[in-house]
């Protein structure tokens, strides 16, 4: 694959904070980049060289981006296919529309999963509700998600019972969905990868991963598992990256159950909340990667500097003014990364930081601590 060397201009579907710390790591690297977002406040849009603000699918922008950006990546799977389709006809794309596709459906996504010979957890296509006339049995109790467009916790709902699954499907709107079995979990951890090619790959190290109504809270490096688990769960996700022909930045999330059991939850086309910690804590972040791996470089090397633990920043914790940051700034081992979103809104992700530390423990205690102190001035 040739390569496309700083001063091109590269191109990010989507302006939210992915797209923006997409931005800041390619200009860093001495990349122009243009955004697409009908957003004219895109947190992405207000750094980039050029912003374009039309939807996802108008074809005049998105033949503009394809004439003027030497590549093209997205940083949400919800994107459509069909945009990524037509940009591919006339420039470099990654990921494929193809890997996109897979993501932004569950169905499809855990079929896929299972048939590359990777576990998943027992699950049962619920198109209509004739389909939750079967016997349910081995699915319950279980969660009814939306197959398509559910993210951080939306879209999905506990049942016990056929009843509780019956109602659940209504008040989804009768669409398409998974029923997926609840099972009993040690923890929940993740796996970055990054992917140029055949022989081209690397992984960051196993997050793990500790969530409250659904959205991630905190990320925890190196994952407090034995290294037989995280190296396992290294090789399935680098197994089904090379079995999609992944090309970009690609996240895949864990249940680990008891017998140290790992089974793949879902995916992510993209770079991913729980990569976050890459941003201080490795030689190269996750943005990095996705540069590198859009233009056709090779991944850089993922080694852990120190220990880490990230903690997300919801809206919640604006109240009057903005939350109290010289408590967390007044320390040396603190960084704060804000997303430059204007509206602070309950359970919307407005920013997050990282404590480093000789240990993990004490990264821990020192990050929930002040998280405690966000939360409470």
């Amino acid at each position: 694959m040739k390569h496309i060397l700083p001063n091109a201009m590269l191109g990010m579907l989507g302006g939210g904070q992915l797209g923006r710390m997409f931005t800041i790591a390619a200009r860093a690297m001495g990349y122009r980049v243009t955004v697409l977002d009908p957003d004219p406040e895109s947190p992405a849009g207000g750094l980039a060289d050029v912003h374009l603000r039309a939807a996802y699918d108008d074809p005049a922008a998105l033949d503009e981006l394809a004439a003027t950006c030497a590549a093209v990546t997205t940083e949400f799977e919800n994107v459509p296919a069909e945009s990524l389709r037509r940009l591919a006809e006339r420039t470099r794309v990654s990921p494929s529309a193809d890997s996109v596709s897979i993501a932004q459906d569950r169905i499809a996504e855990k079929r896929y999963i299972a048939g590359a010979g990777l576990a998943v957890a027992p699950f049962l296509a619920i198109e209509t509700a004739q389909d939750l006339e079967q016997d349910l049995s081995g699915h319950l109790p279980g969660i009814l998600k939306l197959a398509r467009l559910g993210y951080d916790g939306k879209g999905q709902i506990r049942v016990a019972t056929v009843a509780e699954a019956q109602a659940a499907f209504a008040q989804l709107g009768q669409k398409p969905c998974v029923l997926e079995r609840r099972l009993n979990l040690q923890t929940e951890v993740s796996v970055i990868v990054a992917r140029t090619g055949p022989g081209e790959t690397t992984t960051f190290p196993v997050a793990e991963n500790q969530h409250e109504a659904g959205i991630l809270d905190i990320s925890i490096v190196p994952a407090r598992i034995s290294p037989d688990v995280a190296q396992r769960a290294r090789d399935m996700a680098l197994q089904l990256a090379e079995a999609m022909d992944y090309r970009g930045v690609l996240a895949v999330e864990f249940f680990v159950l008891d017998g140290d059991e790992l089974v793949i939850n879902e995916i992510a086309p993209r770079p991913h909340n729980s990569g976050h910690y890459t941003l201080d804590a490795c030689l190269n972040d996750q943005f990095e990667q996705q540069v590198r791996t859009l233009c056709g470089l090779p991944p850089g090397s993922t080694r852990l500097l120190s220990p880490v633990v990230m903690v997300n920043l919801l809206g919640d914790i604006w109240r009057d003014d903005e939350p109290a940051w010289d408590k967390l700034l007044s320390l040396p081992n603190a960084k704060l990364h804000l997303y430059g979103k204007k509206t602070a809104r309950i359970g919307r992700k407005m920013g997050h930081f990282n404590v480093l530390g000789d240990a993990v423990d004490s990264a821990l205690a020192q990050a929930l601590e002040l998280k405690r102190m966000l939360q409470n001035p």
